[in-house]
């Protein structure tokens, strides 16, 4: 048996040939430590030419620091941030949001296809408003979300009316947000700064990076003596170039834009090769580069006896593929054949 973690997360594909450019030309000779250098002030520079406004940007390893710090930034311990029960800041970050913030309360809603259904929300926040009770405070969105849909402009403007009247901030958990870009085929900042975002937590790794997250804060004053968060949380890189070469390569020449367009035209590719097989159906829209599909339980455990690894997604009880920047045809039919041997 061969071990096949082709689609089992965009996590499994290796780094794009962008970036890899990108860090052997940062590799070469000396520059200041901890982000004094000149390769993350081009970073910053790009992230703030791609949204088209002055943000400040911060470079973090990984998606669950870059959350949870900035999430710890828009609240006081006292506070509660709402998000869908499926949320990444609730299932699968160990409690860190809530660590961060000394305490801050996650409070749940609930949504079709993984987006906050807009009228829980608002009787979350409006329940109570007594001292016993943690006070709401921000609104967590995740783009695309955790069932691989996608937040419209029409949607994103829905959201902030309803948090501009609650007096919310607004948080995005944009871990595939090139993703979402790429599907909607809008400006990035048609899905952030115009739409309300206070804060974007963009994430690279999923994409083709070998690591790293960026924080962007829109709204400037959240901001306030970030770095000291990051320094505190083990999230100041000594020799941070590296964690911001990787951004300059994939953003220079729009490398993000091409990447992110093949995971999503493969994710397409497969749920229409998948829904032709007896027993398969989709289990959530195909809007950017995941695919979920109800699969017989035996032709699950067939497949995973063959080796081909997948997650169980989030209270659906299906199969999660996700495609990468790395995706080939070939590996699309061999999954596809895998699944019809498996369902004969």
């Amino acid at each position: 048996m061969t071990d096949r973690y082709d689609f089992a997360s965009d996590n499994s594909a290796g780094v794009a040939p962008e970036v890899w450019a990108a860090l052997e030309k940062a590799n070469q000779g000396y520059t200041p430590g901890y982000g004094a250098d000149q390769w993350t002030q081009h970073a910053c520079d790009l992230i703030r030419e791609l949204f088209e406004t002055d943000c400040e940007v911060f470079f973090t390893f990984n998606g669950t620091a870059a959350n949870s710090l900035a999430l710890a930034s828009m609240c006081q311990s006292y506070h509660g941030i709402i998000c869908h029960q499926f949320a990444h800041v609730e299932t699968d970050e160990c409690g860190a949001p809530e660590f961060y913030s000394n305490g801050t309360k996650v409070l749940l809603v609930e949504g079709a296809n993984g987006k906050v259904d807009l009228q829980a929300v608002e009787r979350r926040v409006t329940k109570r408003d007594d001292l016993h009770y943690p006070k709401p405070k921000v609104l967590s969105i995740t783009q695309p979300t955790e069932l691989g849909t996608l937040y419209d402009t029409d949607e994103l403007d829905a959201i902030n009316a309803l948090k501009t009247r609650l007096g919310l901030k607004l948080h995005m958990d944009g871990a595939r947000f090139f993703n979402a870009v790429a599907a909607l085929d809008v400006h990035p900042a048609e899905l952030t700064c115009r739409r309300g975002v206070d804060v974007l937590c963009l994430g690279g790794t999923k994409l083709g990076m070998p690591v790293g997250d960026a924080v962007v804060f829109f709204d400037r004053a959240l901001a306030h003596e970030f770095e000291f968060r990051c320094k505190q949380a083990g999230q100041l890189a000594s020799k941070m170039r590296f964690l911001a070469a990787p951004w300059v390569g994939m953003l220079e020449g729009h490398a993000w834009l091409k990447h992110a367009r093949h995971g999503n035209a493969c994710a397409r590719r497969l749920a229409e090769q998948l829904v032709k097989i007896p027993g398969v159906s989709l289990a959530a829209p195909v809007q950017a580069n995941a695919v979920f599909a109800q699969l017989p339980d035996q032709v699950a455990a067939d497949l995973r006896q063959q080796g081909w690894h997948f997650y169980d997604f989030i209270g659906e009880g299906g199969a999660r593929f996700m495609c990468s920047w790395q995706t080939t045809d070939a590996e699309l039919d061999a999954l596809v054949e895998a699944v019809r041997d498996a369902a004969e």
